[in-house]
């Protein structure tokens, strides 16, 4: 299937002829070359019971190294002129439109090693409403400042991120922003590829330094790490956190502890006992890694968190809103196989952009220099709800 790599809009029946269990594969072969003799088609026979690979509507643009972790901007005005961005670790953003083409103009090089991104609405930047992006460059030990739709740099050139930590506990990875409904202030929460549990994840508030440019002070240290190790060709590596995600209207933020489980936290670091774990879930079923989460939104407080089963090629989604009574229980409803490989980073929108994705978009990357964007009906299917919610609204304080 490499022919699909560099197709922007592959051909949906070729790549839903897949089949794949956790561990069995149906695939339908097809062998010919030119003027000779075509071998029929040969079909090995698995478990129907397995379940089947949803085809992304759009395969991205190849980047230039090797991608990592995506976000979506929402255009108000025209959501189907929204934008996928996209870091490259070799040092670059990336920036598509719903096609999957990369739009050269928007793209920014020159970071060390771009990590994780994404995006907030309404930050307050010289008194108007300014959308934002924020990335963590693992090299340059900084976090780096976007206007959007632009992508043009507001960060004074970087914020270092860790400052004071010594060389090897600074590293930032994981990045998520979140905007607080009371005052609409902004804070990015960012991880890093080694920390002490307790004090692993660092809580910045992002404000205007008065001349049009972003600084960041920290508020917080929190995040328990379980300090977990797993052998890879006989060697022991520990695990890590890289993946961090946010729920804004309901206040909580969540983080891959990748080799335990996933840990949910307040999202206000002002709140009481803000630094107390609510939740540990997501402890099993796993192949190896939990990777990239991303929150599916209902405007009812209900919707669904995705956690990438990094080694498993499968996406694990649970319940946001938790069960009756407990908002912390967050139960498994559905495991989905996608045809990313590997997948690091995802996110998702339940807003309607265009007739491709009428309940909302999905993109995760794969190991093969691209992002896929699914729709979010065939992500649901029969089994979960459906909910375009319009537009992100501009907040102000």
């Amino acid at each position: 299937m490499k022919s699909l790599r560099n197709s922007a809009t592959p051909p949906r029946s070729i790549v839903s002829s897949l089949v794949y269990g956790f561990g069995v594969v149906v695939v339908l072969t097809f062998s010919a070359c030119s003027g000779g003799d075509t071998q029929p088609p040969q079909e090995v026979v698995a478990d129907p019971s397995a379940p089947v690979v949803i085809a992304p509507v759009v395969i991205t643009e190849q980047t230039a190294v090797d991608t990592d972790d995506p976000a979506i901007w929402i255009n108000r005005e025209n959501p189907a002129q929204s934008l996928i961005l996209g870091t490259d670790k070799g040092g670059s953003i990336f920036v598509f439109d719903l096609d999957g083409k990369i739009i050269p103009e928007k793209t920014f090089s020159g970071m060390g090693r771009a990590n994780n991104i994404d995006v907030e609405y309404g930050f307050m930047l010289g008194g108007e409403a300014t959308d934002i992006a924020v990335a963590t460059d693992r090299n340059e030990n900084t976090l780096r400042v976007f206007r959007l739709p632009e992508l043009t740099p507001i960060d004074n050139g970087g914020i270092e991120a860790f400052e004071g930590e010594a060389p090897n506990l600074r590293r930032p990875m994981g990045i998520a922003l979140y905007k607080r409904p009371a005052d609409g202030a902004v804070f990015a929460v960012v991880s890093r590829k080694t920390g002490p549990s307790g004090a692993y994840l660092w809580q910045y508030l992002l404000e205007d330094n008065g001349s049009g440019q972003v600084t960041a002070t920290k508020v917080r240290e929190f995040g328990t790490f379980s300090d977990i190790t797993a052998t890879e060709d006989g060697v022991a590596e520990l695990g890590e956190i890289e993946s961090v995600a946010v729920d804004d209207a309901l206040g909580y933020v969540y983080y891959s502890d990748e080799l335990a489980g996933v840990r949910k936290y307040p999202a206000d670091p002002d709140a009481p006992n803000a630094n107390v774990e609510l939740a540990l879930f997501g402890t099993d079923g796993f192949a190896e890694q939990r990777e990239g989460i991303s929150i599916y939104t209902i405007d009812d407080g209900t919707g669904y968190i995705l956690v990438s089963d990094q080694q498993g090629n499968a996406f694990r989604i649970f319940k946001r809103e938790g069960e009756p009574g407990d908002p912390n229980d967050h139960q498994l409803v559905k495991a989905v196989r996608v045809s990313t490989n590997e997948s690091d980073g995802s996110e998702v929108t339940s807003t309607t952009l265009d007739e491709r994705f009428p309940s909302g978009l999905f993109v995760a990357m794969s190991d093969n220099q691209t992002f896929q964007f699914y729709s979010w009906d065939d992500i649901a299917g029969d089994d979960l709800m459906k909910a375009p919610n319009g537009v992100p609204p501009i907040q102000t304080p």
